[in-house]
């Protein structure tokens, strides 16, 4: 069962098509929620907008219950699912430079593509910053290398690390994403700005 492309229900080629689609109704998502604007992007660091929380946390929420109950039903085979390797110290030492440039730039990369195609200065110039690094790092790869690899942990799921079913751990995130959206509806009256 499932992933459609691994199994041959769909070629290759439709995958890329899927794909395509899939990235401008993920655009348009974006632009819809106001992702295009570096100050509601930043406000969720000073407390003032928690718009970005919001949206990311219902769709990976979403996301992840799709997936259970696909595979509930056995349209879905997890094991199939590719999961990103593990690399702990990279992980850390990348999640510190993005949070940094996120918070510098009001940006993350994807919304930063977004910002860039309606046009906003700011946003191309934070893409053309994405670039830079990407490149930078590619061609410093050697300096890199130690760091880059340090730490691997594989490819762990958090529900096996802590000895619980998928389900349960699914329940987990719910009351966890409940719990963040009332303290973020909090936060928002709390560090309420004029309209920006």
């Amino acid at each position: 069962m499932g992933p459609l492309a691994p199994n041959e229900i769909i070629s290759e080629n439709t995958n890329f098509l899927f794909a395509f689609f899939i990235g401008i109704a993920f655009g348009w998502v974006l632009e819809s929620s106001g992702f295009s604007s570096s100050r509601k992007l930043a406000g969720i660091f000073y407390g003032y907008d928690a718009v970005v929380l919001k949206v990311f946390f219902t769709a990976a929420l979403t996301a992840m219950l799709g997936m259970l109950f696909m595979s509930m039903f056995g349209w879905l085979d997890l094991d199939l699912v590719y999961v990103n390797p593990t690399y702990l110290t990279s992980a850390i030492a990348g999640g510190v430079v993005m949070g940094v440039g996120f918070i510098m730039g009001g940006f993350c990369p994807g919304t930063s593509f977004c910002g860039a195609a309606i046009g906003k200065i700011d946003a191309m110039v934070f893409v053309g910053g994405l670039f830079i690094g990407v490149y930078g790092f590619a061609f410093t790869y050697g300096w890199w290398e130690k760091l880059y690899l340090a730490r691997y942990l594989g490819e762990p799921k958090i529900s096996e690390t802590l000895g619980i079913s998928d389900g349960l751990f699914g329940l987990l995130m719910i009351l966890a994403a409940l719990g963040m959206f009332v303290v973020a509806e909090w936060a928002e009256k709390k560090f309420a700005r004029e309209e920006y």
